[in-house]
């Protein structure tokens, strides 16, 4: 039976509400399919406003994937503003895809993406204007399979209750599977029902069913054990990786945007993954190994894209896009085929140390610059040594010279607060770095109006990296150092209105660090916060502190753990943390190892990319069944046509 549009319902709220345009639909490569023509429909949720998800890659990637099978429809759907949440609830007006405006409730699979844990309680905002119980346990045969992935469902546990499935890693193959089970599961006649098709699920031991597994705990508040309490349900569930990217060039051609978004652009991921080490990325860590797309597919999958959409800008994307093995090639090549275009390209992700000149010409080759932002993430070089950045301050001055003098007149420098073992003074050292920064490109340009933005972010630990075992920085310390900082940023009069200061204060990383090392119990946390208002926690005019801490205080009430327990504790080797049973493929030991060696007493280990030197055992290649995949493949673009000819005849 099809399902009705309740656009006719919403439409007369447009004019009572901002930005009404992001709820409208019709965009450009948008999807929409006859509902009584398929047999398994996925609705993909983002948890934050529309010019927020729309150009996240993930959805995109799986919105395509999921529609170019027969039978299969996927549409999206996002986080309505308070202002259309509040008219939508004295409408009854339920949760609606923005391709066709149908119920949420309505379709097989909620697939949600969590790129930050701040998205949570957008999540139980979702579900309930969908009427779509919030507890998983509460759920029938009539409610859709609630399935959460991305970076922030690495340790879903804090939000397990609120969902049936969790995927772990890449999710191109993994919602083919998945609908797979579905389609089978309702064409033989929904055997055991809901549970029935959640234990054919779990069964794989590739999706997490969090109703399938128990949690013991301690006196002391500490997980003594997590076992399944089903037969045929794994002890632990592995990630996903994609192990041919050429294989999977999407997305092919992305939804044009009707609103302004927080990047209009066309992105391909030249590569996936990140073996740099940094101890403090839980993105490098989770997505091992690496795996690089060719530069004749990079090519093909820009030439199509760019021809879909009519983006005027390229990015090309990765943890470090810098790294590629061929990227001066393909920066040239696409430089050398949309020369004389309004096309440019951009690197939003660039290692200090890997950003060169024939990257910086071919950057800014037909007059656009983009913004360049550069993150040595600690001031002094023994912080950095210790998150094993191991980036020096020569290294620095080096690349935002041969920035400025290639024509940029700004650069943004990225860093981080509360690290482990930092000081004071290593967060002082950042004032000094900036000073040398605009001095050196002052000298190497001759001009005045050079400029860099200081960005600082607090540290918050992530579960499946060496400092998943560290305590967090108290906020208050954090504020200090911050405000102390900004003085000496703004002390020296020759320096300080060439530097921009932007910073977050502490209180919203602690919450965040709650969410991203906590437990079950936690659930109960977000819950209450959610009922108090908490809504878009990662945008600063909502975010409550106090909203949090009190939701915090009356949850866990009676309970051994607090909010400092969860946050400000460092914990040792044998705790049995929430996420062990989920398998990232990394050692734990190796893991640990690292976490020791960063803070060893005589100064802090370097750890090598694994790239360019022998394996150092993380454990990943073997556990996951993978391999390094690099180039360089020694093809090249040729000239507009995009197509690959070998090196040695251009």
């Amino acid at each position: 039976m099809s399902v009705e549009s309740v656009y006719p319902l919403l439409e007369p709220l447009l004019p009572q509400i901002r930005k009404p345009v992001q709820y409208v639909g019709g965009e450009v490569n948008s999807t929409v399919k006859e509902w009584d023509e398929t047999d398994v429909r996925w609705a993909l949720f983002y948890p934050d406003a529309y010019e927020v998800g729309l150009p996240n890659q993930g959805i995109a990637i799986l919105y395509e994937v999921l529609n170019e099978q027969p039978g299969v429809l996927a549409e999206r759907t996002y986080s309505v503003w308070p202002d259309l949440e509040r008219l939508m609830r004295e409408q009854d007006i339920p949760q609606f895809t923005v391709d066709a405006h149908r119920p949420v409730g309505a379709f097989d699979l909620l697939g949600i993406s969590f790129s930050t844990e701040l998205g949570y309680t957008n999540l139980l905002t979702a579900l309930d204007l969908a009427k779509i119980p919030l507890l998983s346990a509460e759920r029938t045969d009539a409610h859709p399979v609630v399935v959460a992935g991305g970076h922030a469902a690495f340790n879903p546990e804090p939000v397990a209750d609120f969902l049936d499935a969790v995927v772990l890693g890449d999710g191109e193959e993994a919602v083919l599977a998945i609908t797979a089970l579905v389609r089978e599961w309702k064409r033989s006649g929904r055997p055991g029902g809901r549970d029935g098709l959640l234990l054919s699920l779990a069964a794989t031991g590739a999706v997490y069913v969090p109703r399938f597994y128990d949690v013991r705990y301690l006196p002391d508040g500490r997980i003594e054990r997590v076992e399944p309490n089903r037969p045929g349900v794994p002890g632990s569930v592995r990630k996903h990786t994609l192990l041919d990217l050429d294989a999977w060039p999407y997305p092919k051609a992305p939804v044009v945007p009707v609103a302004e978004t927080v990047h209009e652009r066309y992105s391909v991921e030249i590569f996936r993954g990140c073996t740099r080490g940094c101890r403090f990325c839980q993105a490098g860590m989770i997505t091992r190994p690496v795996r690089e797309r060719s530069i004749t597919t990079v090519g093909k999958m820009v030439e199509s894209g760019v021809a879909a959409t009519g983006f005027a800008e390229v990015g090309l994307l990765s943890l470090s896009s810098a790294d590629h093995s061929e990227i001066n090639e393909i920066a040239v090549d696409l430089a050398d085929c949309y020369e004389g275009s309004n096309v440019g390209l951009s690197l939003p992700s660039t290692r200090v140390d890997a950003f060169n000149v024939t990257l910086a010409d071919e950057l800014s080759r037909n007059g656009k610059r983009s913004g360049l932002t550069f993150a040595p993430e600690g001031g002094s070089e023994r912080m950095r040594a210790v998150i094993n950045k191991m980036v020096t301050e020569d290294d620095l001055i080096r690349t935002v010279t041969t920035a400025y003098s290639s024509g940029w007149r700004q650069v943004k420098l990225y860093f981080m607060c509360g690290l482990p073992t930092e000081t004071d003074d290593d967060v002082l050292a950042i004032a000094d770095l900036a000073r040398h920064v605009i001095a050196a490109g002052r000298k190497a340009t001759g001009r005045r109006d050079i400029r860099c933005t200081v960005s600082i972010g607090g540290f918050v630990p992530k579960p499946h990296t060496p400092f998943q075992w560290a305590a967090q920085c108290p906020p208050e310390v954090v504020d200090r150092r911050l405000r102390a900082l900004g003085a000496a940023l703004r002390a020296d009069r020759a320096y300080g209105k060439a530097i921009g200061y932007r910073y977050h204060d502490g209180s919203p990383s602690l919450v965040e660090g709650l969410l991203s090392r906590g437990d079950r119990r936690v659930a109960r946390v977000i819950l209450a916060a959610w009922r108090d208002g908490a809504r878009f926690d990662g945008w600063g005019e909502y975010f409550s502190f106090t909203r949090w801490t009190d939701a915090a205080s009356r949850a866990l009430a009676g309970e051994p753990v607090d909010l400092d327990w969860y946050t400000t504790r460092e914990r040792d080797y044998g705790e049995v943390l929430p996420w062990d049973h989920l398998d990232s493929g990394l050692d734990r030991d190796w893991l640990w190892e690292d976490w020791r060696a960063a803070v060893a007493p005589d100064g802090a280990a370097e750890v090598e990319d694994c790239r360019w030197t022998p394996c150092y055992e993380c454990g990943v290649c073997p556990a996951m069944g993978t391999e390094i995949q690099t180039g360089p493949t020694g093809e090249r673009l040729d000239g507009r046509r995009l197509l690959p000819v070998l090196a040695s005849g251009r």
